[in-house]
């Protein structure tokens, strides 16, 4: 958990920042589709998960950008830079309709980000305990997603008076439009993090991630 404290006097949206974290504490939530046409090709054909593989493009777009790793230490009123940050997933137990907290650590190489993802989400489904623990698990964000529903719009309430400013991040089932799979895709970021800009950044990053991982181009 390798941190290192942004400096205000050089910070560029340092009164964008102090704004939204003094005078209009509020967050942005956006939902937009997102093409998952070759991801799903990918994984049928090299015989992987779907779920697994956008998860993976979704990590590698939010570590891409200081601008979704921050932090407020509002002990030291502080805010600082993570040097990654890391996915909570969640495993469904159909049996009791409840969920178990799933911790996976980020890493750019997919083969061992996959490897690792896979086996956390194993040793999850033999428990039927919550498991959240945040105090130990500061640079995580959460990446939830709710395959029963192809949604047009999902908002997540969230107070933002101590100013969390992980990204939550949620996405549906994808369904088919004009011969494409298109995936909805809710990004929520804190406002004194992020703008507009900064959020629809976020969707071009997933597709190009996608774009990477599955050696296509949609020239973005």
């Amino acid at each position: 958990m390798n941190y290192r404290e942004v400096d205000f006097e050089t910070y560029y949206r340092r009164g964008v920042f102090r704004h939204f974290s003094a005078d209009c504490k509020c967050s942005v939530s956006v939902t937009s589709r997102v093409d998952v046409t070759a991801l799903k090709a990918f994984s049928k054909r090299t015989g992987t998960r779907f779920y697994l593989n956008f998860l993976y493009c979704l990590c590698s777009a939010l570590n891409a950008r200081e601008d979704y790793r921050l932090t407020w230490d509002w002990q030291n009123e502080r805010l600082l830079c993570w040097d990654k940050i890391n996915p909570i997933q969640y495993v469904f137990h159909e049996d009791t309709e409840t969920f178990t907290v799933v911790y996976t650590e980020y890493d750019s190489d997919y083969s061992v980000f996959y490897q690792q993802a896979e086996a956390d989400l194993a040793a999850a489904k033999q428990t039927r305990e919550y498991g959240l623990d945040s105090e130990h698990h500061p640079n995580w964000f959460d990446a939830s997603c709710v395959p029963w529903l192809s949604y047009d719009s999902l908002h997540v309430e969230l107070p933002d008076g101590f100013l969390y400013l992980n990204p939550i991040v949620n996405w549906g089932a994808y369904r088919e439009e004009s011969g494409r799979l298109m995936m909805p895709v809710t990004v929520r970021l804190n406002h004194a993090a992020a703008d507009g800009f900064q959020v629809a950044r976020v969707f071009r990053l997933i597709a190009a991630e996608i774009d990477t991982l599955t050696g296509t181009a949609r020239g973005i």
